[in-house]
């Protein structure tokens, strides 16, 4: 009779054969509504594949078994990659500051589309955190996406070089300064209105997006590229648990050391402590931290909001008691999981959810 263990650590070579299948168990992100229905749905589908695969009498019969399992897990995964959409390369040649011609060297927006009849025209630049040093794409990136589908929101990946790819400075910059340019210069072919085009980012990812917001240019008219033609300059930014300043006593030492090295000039650190270089021109912001964050100090927003203020840009920030870092969307943490919910609120009222 058949016998079986729902135990997925007692399903010998279980871990060695989702390894040599290359395959992620980790779904891609769902929409809030439905979340808790699909969360485990890849685990709980690779446990009845255990129950009925598992013949403690037989290790052979396993063994056949796991390389039915590997095919399964192929499927699975080919059926995840099949549910991602194309990335679109930011230069169609070698990207500036390249090392080479590999998948690392050419960075990248991944196009995520809200559903025609919500569509506000709005599109916002994403861009993932991870110290300079890798990217965070799950939580703050592909949740990040399809929440902002579900306001009408056109969403857009970018993933920028960084030191985990061997880059340093200035790639990350010229990356998503090439993302805003790549949008605005396709905005009729996307059905986006060119001037409603945002950035959000992340801890680093919300260094390199405040960083885009007070280091930009008009595009190069000049130029027979129409891409560097458009201006880099967001129109609106979100800030969430930025890390903001370089070389004072709040800055995230792990971000200043990938993005700069170990020994950078004063100069540098200065000219890229982001709330040094607010104008009055610098983007409309929205920001949010939580006070007990110890990675990225909450002092790196109020100084940028302080800034913002001083310059007379539109502001607005929300710091939360609890919450710590690189939580996402927060959907589990008590208080500070409203910020969507209050950011789209903002977005409203800057008219940036208008129906087009």
């Amino acid at each position: 009779m058949l016998s079986y263990d729902l135990q997925m650590r007692n399903l010998i070579g279980f871990d060695s054969a989702i390894a040599s299948a290359g395959v992620s168990l980790r779904s891609p992100a769902k929409t809030e509504s439905r979340k808790k229905m699909d969360r485990f749905a890849d685990l709980k589908l690779l446990r009845q594949f255990q129950a009925v695969f598992y013949y403690p009498e037989s290790q052979k019969m396993i063994l056949r078994w796991q390389s039915v399992l590997v095919l399964i897990l192929l499927s699975i995964s080919a059926h995840v990659d099949a549910d991602q959409p194309d990335p679109i390369r930011l230069w169609n040649g070698a990207a500036p500051e390249s090392l080479g011609d590999g998948k690392n060297d050419q960075p990248t927006i991944q196009r995520f589309s809200p559903a025609e009849e919500d569509q506000t025209g709005t599109a916002i630049v994403i861009l993932p955190g991870g110290a300079y040093g890798h990217l965070a794409m799950g939580h703050e990136g592909r949740q990040i996406a399809e929440w902002l589908n579900e306001s009408g929101v056109h969403a857009f990946i970018c993933d920028y070089r960084h030191r985990g790819k061997g880059y340093g400075h200035p790639a990350p910059m010229l990356d998503a300064q090439r993302a805003i340019r790549t949008i605005r210069a396709n905005a009729k072919q996307f059905g986006i209105d060119p001037s409603k085009i945002g950035v959000i980012g992340f801890s680093a990812g919300g260094h390199l997006a405040s960083t885009i917001c007070t280091h930009y240019d008009a595009g190069d008219t000049d130029s027979d590229d129409i891409i560097e033609q458009q201006s880099s300059r967001p129109d609106f930014a979100i800030l969430c648990y930025p890390v903001i300043s370089m070389g004072t006593s709040f800055t995230h030492k792990g971000s200043q050391r990938n993005l700069f090295g170990k020994n950078a000039a004063k100069k540098t650190l200065q000219k890229f402590s982001n709330h040094q270089h607010v104008t009055e021109n610098t983007p409309p912001t929205f920001l949010w931290h939580c006070s007990d964050d110890k990675v990225a100090r909450p002092k790196n927003s109020i100084v940028y909001f302080q800034a913002l203020l001083a310059a007379g840009v539109p502001a607005e920030i929300h710091v939360y008691e609890k919450g710590g870092h690189g939580i996402g969307l927060a959907t589990e943490k008590p208080g500070v999981q409203n910020w969507g919910a209050v950011c789209v609120d903002w977005m409203a009222r800057r008219k940036l959810l208008d129906p087009k």
